[in-house]
């Protein structure tokens, strides 16, 4: 049975790292949901954050795999209620569609978003939210006209307190007692 998991991989910022991990996912064939990297809240490491829907047997094994990267510090996997995650979109849709009616206007509204830029030929909106949310906006725009969509990939925090923290220094002190 397939869930969603994210995982979060904590690296040193290394070249051809992202194309290993990526490798060790795809030679599964499994599919990669979304992907974002970033710096994280320990200096000089960075985070990967993967959505992956797989079985909770196969994430155990790619995770395991990943941890056993070279530049790899650690990885975790998580389910969707773990974590508080969220990820943004950005819609361009026609400004004659928001001049000529309140449509776009109560969409808005009703979606909870608001207007980064506003040009001749069209608006830009942005929605944060789950991607239901941002679907939901999108399917809207699709009745009235929409020249782009794209949304970001998911970014999440862990509702228990970071591992990564507790880890390195776990390994700080078994390094001391050596």
């Amino acid at each position: 049975m397939t869930e969603t998991f994210t995982l979060t991989v904590f690296s040193e910022n290394r070249s051809g790292l992202l194309a290993r991990i990526v490798g060790l996912i795809t030679r599964r064939k499994i599919n990669i949901e979304t992907l974002t990297v970033s710096q994280s809240s320990i200096e000089g490491i960075h985070r990967f954050t993967i959505v992956l829907q797989i079985s909770e047997e196969v994430v155990r094994k790619v995770v395991a795999q990943i941890d056993k990267q070279v530049d790899v510090l650690k990885a975790f996997y998580y389910r969707d209620d773990e974590m508080v995650y969220q990820e943004i979109a950005l819609y361009k849709v026609p400004s004659d569609a928001m001049y000529n009616s309140d449509s776009v206007e109560s969409l808005i509204r009703k979606h909870n978003a608001r207007i980064l830029s506003i040009e001749s030929e069209y608006v830009v909106v942005e929605k944060t939210g789950h991607k239901e949310e941002t679907e939901a906006l999108l399917a809207d725009f699709r009745m009235i006209g929409i020249y782009e969509f794209v949304r970001s990939g998911r970014i999440a925090v862990v509702k228990p307190m970071e591992r990564l923290n507790k880890y390195l220094k776990s390994m700080e002190e078994l390094s001391e007692d050596i």
